[in-house]
């Protein structure tokens, strides 16, 4: 299948590298079952999603991409260098590699 990704912005991830100035936040390291819950009444619904894409396999992910990670003080997850622009940059190469477009500067009407 042809995949497009539109979007109203002229560059791809903005938001993405936004939230990389705090250190990009991955995801949480905690047990399963907590983390979970922080999704409160919509934790049955999201439960799923996560038991197939789980904390591990995000930092495996971003470690198939050159990325490497680690668990802060807090529990959270974070690349080893606090940024988000190199994380960015390998997911971009390896989607355009795979066929990904981006549409840029577009919007649903």
């Amino acid at each position: 299948h042809a995949v497009t990704v539109f979007d109203a912005k002229p560059s791809v991830g903005r938001k993405f590298l936004l939230a990389g100035k705090g250190g990009l936040n991955l995801t949480h390291s905690e047990p399963f079952e907590p983390f979970v819950g922080r999704f409160g009444a919509r934790a049955a619904q999201i439960e799923p999603l996560l038991r197939s894409f789980d904390a591990d396999a995000l930092r495996a992910w971003a470690a198939g991409l050159g990325v490497e990670t680690f668990v802060g003080s807090s529990g959270r997850v974070f690349p080893a260098d606090l940024k988000a622009a190199p994380l960015l940059r390998a997911w971009l190469h390896r989607l355009r590699a795979a066929g990904v477009r981006f549409a840029m500067r577009h919007r649903w009407t």
